[in-house]
């Protein structure tokens, strides 16, 4: 890696390890992702799958899968050089990819069920 190319592996390592709290302030969150609280209002304009919890007077609560996609679409924009439509775009694609990968993982395992079913039968021939 050159100087001026950050390791995003590094960079994330330079990101403060996430609590076990359920819900994080947008202060918190910021100092979490090392992004500005208006940046992360932005951001919930822009990207869909970002939607905090909106309680008394509009205060804003993420939870611990945002703070996850937060650092994911840092490292998208300011580590890989996407722009928002890129990011966007990138996000879009892990989820319908994160969606396929559900459905074959279900289908593997009716096939298995299916599988160690006739197993069980032919044994139940064989023991016969």
């Amino acid at each position: 890696m050159s100087a001026e190319t950050p390791d995003p592996v590094s960079a994330d390592m330079a990101l403060p390890p996430i609590p076990a709290k359920r819900y994080f302030t947008i202060g918190e969150v910021s100092e979490l992702c090392g992004v500005k609280a208006h940046v992360l209002r932005y951001w919930e304009q822009e990207f869909s799958q970002l939607k905090p919890i909106k309680r008394s007077g509009n205060r804003r609560y993420y939870q611990h899968h945002e703070v996850l996609l937060i650092r994911k679409i840092r490292h998208l924009l300011y580590d890989e050089g996407f722009t928002i439509s890129g990011a966007r775009n990138r996000l879009d694609e892990a989820a319908i990819q994160d969606q396929e990968n559900a459905i074959a993982a279900e289908q593997a395992h009716a096939l298995l069920i299916e599988l160690r079913a006739e197993i069980e039968a032919t044994l139940g021939v064989l023991r016969g």
